[in-house]
């Protein structure tokens, strides 16, 4: 079920870490985190992205409310969600890379399909 895992971390900072790595996602295209920030992080953008397919006023300050940078939701609206418009879904693929060498925590990389 999606949005149920805590990372850790408590509410305001969990959310604080996804909304600033959702907007990295849409910023660069692909970033490389840990396997189950990866899982949680694509539900956000997956949802950013379909608010920018329907490009209504409404939608366009419900992702400003959630990205952090106004240059990213520009980006997002003229640039990454017409490229998807005939597209159902499935805008993120996570690919998974070897262990961390510090805690052998499993990593992977999110990137934008």
């Amino acid at each position: 079920m999606p949005g149920t895992r805590k990372l850790g971390r408590p509410t305001d900072q969990r959310n604080a870490m996804l909304r600033n790595m959702t907007t990295s996602l849409l910023e660069h295209g692909r970033i490389e985190t840990t396997l189950t920030r990866a899982k949680e992080l694509r539900c956000m953008a997956e949802k950013m992205i379909t608010l920018g397919k329907e490009n209504t006023l409404h939608s366009r300050r419900q992702a400003l409310s959630y990205i952090m940078r106004k240059d990213v939701v520009y980006k997002l609206f003229e640039e990454i969600a017409p490229k998807y418009a005939e597209r159902k879904g499935g805008y993120t693929r996570i690919l998974k890379t070897g262990p961390r060498r510090g805690d052998a925590s499993p990593m992977a990389i999110i990137e934008l399909v």
